[in-house]
């Protein structure tokens, strides 16, 4: 993920300021340029959390719990078009205080009990602070999406002052995960006269891959007990 220095973008406003685009619309795009550059740097804070657990846990239990972790940061650009939805002020202010997703980490695990096992480990930081949880796992989404989600707060530490920052946290499957992506590729080539039963299919689809993840996880339970008897 590439950080946007505010030093190398701001010499494309010097010229236009109250000739192209009003003062405040110029501002307001730098303090957004600002904000990107914070919650880039919250999206490192938690992805070094979770390399750090996860590295501390191969060495304790000889297996890594996480498989691979993602993070992404919504452009300004999103964020303004996401509260002109809402019917929301656009400012850096309104954006902070109303969106809970501009930084976003995505944690894919081997095994079910593993989503569970990283999210503890995790919110039992003392500097994490849990905001809100989803549980699409124990109660998926109409179309069949299943994935825990966390909204926390992490402690940025900047050079004047200490920012704390929201960033939203989905742990999932390697399975999970297969099927998301795919259904989000799916879902934009939807058809209106298809989209019922491509609808169906879909859930179905998450709904045996569920019924795998279950499985897989039952077998690596069997490894686990023959393992410990074997060590008795």
């Amino acid at each position: 993920m590439t950080t946007i220095e505010y030093a190398n973008v701001s010499y494309l406003f010097d010229r236009i300021t109250g000739q192209i685009l009003p003062e405040e619309m110029v501002n307001t795009i730098r303090n957004f340029i600002v904000t990107e550059n914070l919650y880039m740097s919250a999206t490192r804070e938690i992805v070094t959390k979770l390399e750090n657990l996860n590295s501390e846990f191969k060495s304790s239990h000889a297996r890594n719990p996480i498989h691979s972790i993602h993070s992404r940061v919504k452009t300004p650009m999103r964020i303004v078009n996401k509260l002109q939805k809402r019917g929301l002020e656009i400012s850096v202010d309104s954006a902070r205080y109303n969106l809970t997703d501009i930084a976003g980490v995505r944690v894919i695990c081997p095994y079910i009990d593993d989503i569970y096992l990283v999210a503890n480990m995790l919110l039992s930081q003392d500097d994490i602070k849990l905001i809100r949880t989803s549980d699409y796992i124990k109660n998926p989404k109409a179309n069949g999406y299943r994935s825990l989600h966390h909204i926390v707060t992490v402690p940025v530490f900047l050079s004047t002052k200490v920012e704390i920052v929201n960033v939203e946290i989905q742990i999932r499957t390697i399975a999970m995960d297969f099927w998301a992506s795919l259904e989000h590729e799916l879902a934009y080539k939807l058809s209106d006269s298809k989209e019922e039963s491509v609808f169906n299919e879909l859930k179905g689809c998450a709904n045996e891959i569920a019924e795998i993840d279950k499985r897989m996880q039952h077998l690596f339970n069997i490894t686990i007990n023959q393992n410990n008897q074997k060590d008795l």
